[in-house]
């Protein structure tokens, strides 16, 4: 029996990261007498066993065969014959598939060393277009690690996409790598390299539409929506490091991609067209319901925030009430910093200040401080409670100074 450090342990240890979880490979060893040992068996697809007092994964090594479509249709076979060398070859990436012997000796039998110093994501083998799992996976390292992919890779991925593999991926597994990648620091990579290889229209067609579709002319006419909401969900992640705030920029423009080409450059009402789209998204990524309200809220009032320097008190306060805000601060602040990044996510805007989110803090925390058990102790009742509730967040929000809209604001 020969145990291996495999996978991401022995990848991240080389990167110089930190060491979450570690796995490994046991050679030459049954289950009878893993389980003599004092392991235990977990999963019914393929043996792997528990250490029992470290609790880490220890897999007998196998190989693998698609049987059928999708990340499913594989048939696994483990025994003592199988080599680590074999058990390797069915991993993704080269950066993946290296192994650390117990005296410390490096296994890199394809390459992956040099491309993990190289910067390259580079599949081990033909096989790798056996499981569709691994475009969403390619991606997600991308925007982790910020590296580039192999264009042997790059094509083999597209390859996929043509012959349909990525539409077997089901919703629950698309929203996983999705939201990790949305967690790393170059999520705009994930759009990337999905576009790249074509699985962005399969996956996030409400996105890749956007590609072509121009901007309003006096707003950096050169790049279009597509490379826009790249700019967002990149401002995005230096302003939140929450999924959702991300998702939210991400998704902001969707109702773009409705606007009719007669109506171009022009996108009038594309808020109110993308809130159906942001919606429509969510059901299909089965994502939270918190995730649904920030991008929804997002989607439809992000026009309004950047004219918020310039609103009537009465429209701050109906903003401030249709989105909850006094109750639910939190999602506020969430939905302010998106539409900041949808602000910034323009060339030359990447640290441009957004005065609308202050003023709009101090907007929130106004009307929160108005209660209505004080017009319930003067004897008001039901509706004339609400009426007085809303006047006097009016009052407060119209006292509270505003500073000037900048010159070249967004509108």
């Amino acid at each position: 029996m020969e145990i291996y450090l495999v996978g991401g342990a022995v990848r991240d240890e080389l990167l110089g990261r930190p060491v979450i979880d570690r796995d490994y490979v046991v050679v030459g060893a049954t289950p009878q007498e893993m389980l003599a040992r004092g392991f235990r068996q977990v999963g019914a697809d393929f043996p792997v066993f528990l250490h029992p007092e470290t609790h880490c994964e220890y897999a007998l090594a196998r190989t693998e065969r698609k049987v059928a479509p999708g990340y499913r249709g594989f048939v696994v076979h483990a025994d003592p014959t199988v080599r680590l060398e074999d058990d390797l070859a069915r991993r993704d990436l080269t950066i993946n598939a290296m192994a650390r012997a117990a005296d410390g000796t490096l296994i890199d039998p394809y390459g992956g060393l040099p491309d993990l110093q190289a910067g390259i994501l580079r599949h081990v083998s033909p096989a790798f277009s056996e499981d569709p799992v691994r475009i969403l996976r390619v991606a997600r390292f991308a925007a982790r690690f910020g590296f580039r992919v192999a264009p042997s890779t790059a094509a083999l991925m597209r390859g996929m996409v043509e012959a349909g593999e990525a539409d077997h991926l089901v919703a629950e597994r698309v929203f996983a790598e999705f939201e990790r990648a949305l967690a790393e620091p170059h999520p705009e990579l994930f759009l990337d390299v999905l576009r790249q290889t074509g699985a962005l229209r399969v996956q996030f067609p409400e996105i890749d539409r956007l590609f072509g579709v121009p901007q309003v002319a006096r707003y950096h006419p050169e790049i279009d929506t597509g490379e826009h909401t790249r700019l967002a969900l990149m401002a995005a992640c230096a302003l939140s490091p929450k999924p959702r705030v991300r998702f939210a920029a991400f998704v902001h423009d969707v109702g773009k991609a409705l606007t009719p080409r007669a109506e171009w450059p022009s996108h009038r009402r594309h808020e109110v067209r993308g809130v159906r789209v942001v919606m429509e998204l969510c059901d299909r990524l089965r994502a939270p319901g918190e995730w649904r309200a920030v991008a929804v809220a997002v989607t439809r009032y992000h026009l309004t925030v950047h004219r918020a320097l310039e609103l009537k008190p009465l429209t701050v306060v109906r903003l401030i009430e249709a989105l909850d805000a006094t109750r639910r601060p939190e999602r506020w602040e969430e939905f302010l910093l998106a539409c900041m990044a949808d602000a910034r996510g323009r060339l030359g805007r990447a640290q441009r200040a957004y005065p609308q989110a202050d003023f709009l803090r101090a907007a929130q925390r106004a009307c929160a401080a108005v209660s209505g058990a004080v017009f319930a102790r003067a004897g008001l009742r039901g509706e004339a409670i609400a009426r007085s509730v809303r006047q006097a967040r009016v009052m407060a929000v119209a006292a509270l100074t505003r500073p000037p809209p900048a010159e070249d604001a967004v509108v």
